[in-house]
């Protein structure tokens, strides 16, 4: 006999409430845009950081949160001081608080969405090689959206934004092999994270609205139909699969729907042999 995890709507109610400020941001403008994009990451970085805690454990939620935290710190500061591996780009004052010339709300944001991407990979590939590879694909085509609506806000600016994609002007290529690059080194980090079954229709939800949010974003409300199709074509090769793979766990597994607190439990002392 098994009892669902308690706090298992936390997660749930973070991500809509994500969602809702998120299709808010559009109608915001000023500070008012700027305080939207920073509730949309801590409430998103919440979302992630709470399933985490409720479906696989405090002490593996505890070493996922570290782990992003402190590289996307890093390589965020690495790449404000030298360029590497994004190309040279420098934050504007709009968000605040920073430190060593980083807003301290980026952090949050590698941490929001590493989450989803890494389950992309674990879902998607059996190996972990697969999985590492996979999951850098998952995070960095994410940051094909990102970034020209960041720009356009000027929370960033490239020191020298050519060779630009096509119709995405501003951004120079080389910054999206950088997130390749970056992306693939904290999958390869996450990759020791021990793999456990668990219900993830929560990060599918926030994959799958990142994915379809963004091309009805660009193409509709910010007039951006390149980017629309850039991030829509690249992120959508792993969103459909993945999303299909949970849906057809959620259908098949009434275990992964409402795993028992006994699991989560042992989530975390598994964490701890590592």
């Amino acid at each position: 006999m098994t009892s669902a995890v308690p706090g298992r709507w936390l997660p749930w109610l973070l991500t809509g409430l994500a969602i809702a400020a998120q299709i808010a941001w559009p109608l915001t403008a000023g500070s008012g845009r700027t305080a939207t994009t920073q509730a949309v990451v801590v409430l998103f970085a919440g979302a992630s950081i709470s399933h985490a805690w409720v479906h696989r454990g405090g002490s593996w939620c505890a070493r996922y949160t570290g782990i992003t935290l402190v590289f996307g710190f890093g390589v965020e500061v690495l790449g404000v001081s030298t360029g590497l591996p994004f190309s040279g780009y420098s934050y504007g004052p709009a968000l605040t608080p920073q430190l060593l010339g980083v807003p301290m709300v980026v952090p949050l944001a590698w941490a929001m969405m590493a989450y989803p991407a890494m389950l992309v990979g674990r879902a998607l590939a059996a190996t972990k090689p697969g999985q590492v590879a996979i999951g850098a694909f998952a995070l960095s085509t994410w940051d094909l959206f990102l970034d020209p609506q960041m720009v356009g806000e000027s929370y960033w600016t490239w020191h020298s934004p050519t060779p630009a994609l096509p119709g995405v002007p501003g951004i120079p290529i080389a910054n999206y092999l950088g997130w390749l690059v970056a992306a693939a080194v904290l999958m390869t980090l996450l990759s020791w994270l021990p793999e456990l079954v668990a219900d993830d229709r929560v990060p599918a939800v926030l994959y799958g609205w990142t994915w379809l949010g963004g091309v009805v974003a660009n193409a509709v409300f910010l007039g951006r139909p390149a980017v629309a199709l850039w991030g829509g074509l690249a992120m959508g090769v792993v969103a459909v699969p993945y999303l299909r793979t949970v849906l057809a766990a959620s259908r098949s597994s009434p275990a992964r729907r409402a795993p028992s607190a006994t699991a989560a439990t042992a989530a975390a002392t598994d964490g701890d042999e590592l």
